[in-house]
């Protein structure tokens, strides 16, 4: 698409697992990576595409994210795209971030998740944490084949 723009917000705060996947995602996609403090409302028409992304807490995106998504007025033929690192990774987390995001106007075009290190609560003190390591190369390559999907998807 000529002329298009993306964005990727993202909230990445115990490992910085899920900056490792936005920034490949933004690479592909020759996006910006901001936190949601740094997102402009007044801005988003700039952006024809605009992924959102965080860890899973209590089965869900990050409070950040949410809150930001709940103050986007009502749009218009704009897409958007979810991804998040997690313990235990299931799309159907992405489930709330999906209906604020469709009830929003967005068509959302896509979802990644993958493993992230996780070393709070019993776990550190019992395992040393869960999924050391990730996300991994491999994790990292399935969120580049993912950006690579999204980006063909906007030749159309």
């Amino acid at each position: 698409m000529e002329g298009s723009k993306a964005l990727i917000v993202c909230t990445s705060i115990h490992h910085k697992n899920t900056i490792k996947i936005a920034n490949v995602i933004g690479n592909i996609l020759v996006a910006e990576v901001i936190e949601p403090k740094d997102f402009s409302i007044e801005n988003i028409d700039e952006y024809d595409l605009i992924g959102f992304g965080s860890g899973i807490y209590d089965g869900a995106h990050h409070k950040s994210i949410l809150n930001l998504v709940n103050k986007i007025n009502k749009q218009v033929d704009k897409k958007a795209f979810i991804f998040s690192t997690a313990t235990v990774p299931v799309e159907n987390f992405h489930k709330t971030l999906y209906k604020m995001l469709v009830e929003k106007g967005f068509e959302v075009i896509g979802h990644f998740c993958c493993k992230g290190f996780m070393d709070y609560h019993f776990t550190k003190y019992i395992f040393g944490g869960l999924n050391k390591g990730r996300p991994n190369d491999t994790d990292l390559k399935k969120a580049e084949e993912f950006a690579m999907k999204i980006k063909n998807s906007r030749k159309g």
